[in-house]
């Protein structure tokens, strides 16, 4: 057995925002990616195997108790999951986890299109419908690896297309610019550190009790949020690095928990220079960080040392 390629994602903007309802866009990442698959007979079960299937075993006994659960809605074939689990089934995967890519979502999307009954194709006709469907059967599944999920992450990975998050009840496909080779580039920037999300999002939640965390939220983290949302769509990159620099400066003063320890100076360099600016990718606290620069070349010498991957080139 092995599954059809499930690839990565990048949450491009709202990170956080999401959660207190402003607009995000995701994307997928097709350099990373994962499969299900059953050992092969004669071939040396790997140490990395063993561990995805113990997990996978565990994440079984999760989707038993929502098949049990009438009120959910999806009911999966627990005996071919269960057959698969104890023949030494697995999740072949290059997404790397704590990364902010979309590790979790990729199995999730996996599980969903291999053993869910009556699943929901994303081969056929995709409405908003559909979406917002999937989005809500993704979240409670992917909520067994992150305490609470917005679904966000496996519905990229189960599509593929690009999603806008108006709001959290309003979900639709999008069209972004399609690349071009020019000097500018969307890029990741790995911390050398995995991050974990729910304590991340715990410290958010905490943040939020404070009044005027919560009204710079409201105020500005959306404003400039769904600001570059637009921009980027409708491929005005002049406004979207106006609104980026904004961004990155309040994400900087409000988020620090956030962002690695030993990449506050590189950030602040970014916006005080202009060769680049940086956000979240993701709940942050490790894996990648996520940069923009109008000129990737000018970007690369300023970062002279970090590990960069380009994700999108303007």
């Amino acid at each position: 057995m092995k599954g059809p390629l499930f690839y990565a994602k990048v949450l491009l903007f709202g990170e956080y925002g999401i959660i207190k309802d402003s607009m995000g866009l995701s994307i997928p990442y097709n350099f990373y990616k994962g499969t299900l698959k059953l050992p092969v007979k004669g071939v040396r079960t790997k140490s990395t195997e063993k561990d995805s299937n113990i997990s996978l075993n565990k994440y079984a006994q999760y989707i038993k108790t929502l098949t049990l659960d009438k009120s959910f809605g999806v009911e999966f074939n627990i005996d071919a999951l269960q057959a698969d689990v104890d023949s030494g089934a697995h999740f072949d995967s290059s997404i790397p986890q704590g990364y902010g890519v979309g590790s979790s979502g990729a199995l999730v999307a996996a599980i969903y299109d291999r053993y869910a009954n009556n699943k929901l194709s994303a081969d056929s006709y995709i409405n908003k419908e559909k979406i917002n469907k999937l989005k809500s059967i993704f979240g409670v599944m992917e909520s067994y690896f992150h305490g609470t999920s917005s679904g966000i992450d496996p519905l990229i990975c189960y599509l593929n297309i690009p999603i806008l998050i108006k709001s959290k009840n309003d979900v639709d496909v999008v069209g972004i610019p399609k690349e071009v080779s020019g000097k500018g580039a969307v890029f990741l920037i790995d911390s050398g550190t995995p991050g974990e999300t729910e304590p991340m999002v715990n410290v958010f939640m905490e943040k939020c009790k404070n009044e005027g965390f919560r009204n710079m939220l409201k105020h500005q983290f959306v404003k400039y949020n769904d600001s570059c949302i637009q921009s980027f769509v409708k491929g005005e990159f002049n406004t979207l690095f106006k609104d980026l620099k904004s961004l990155s400066t309040l994400v900087l003063d409000n988020f620090k928990p956030m962002i690695p320890t030993n990449f506050h100076a590189l950030w602040k360099n970014g916006i005080e220079t202009d060769d680049y600016y940086m956000k979240l990718c993701g709940s942050g606290g490790g894996g990648y960080i996520l940069g923009f620069a109008e000129d990737f070349e000018k970007a690369k010498e300023s970062l002279k040392g970090q590990k960069l991957e380009v994700i999108y080139r303007f």
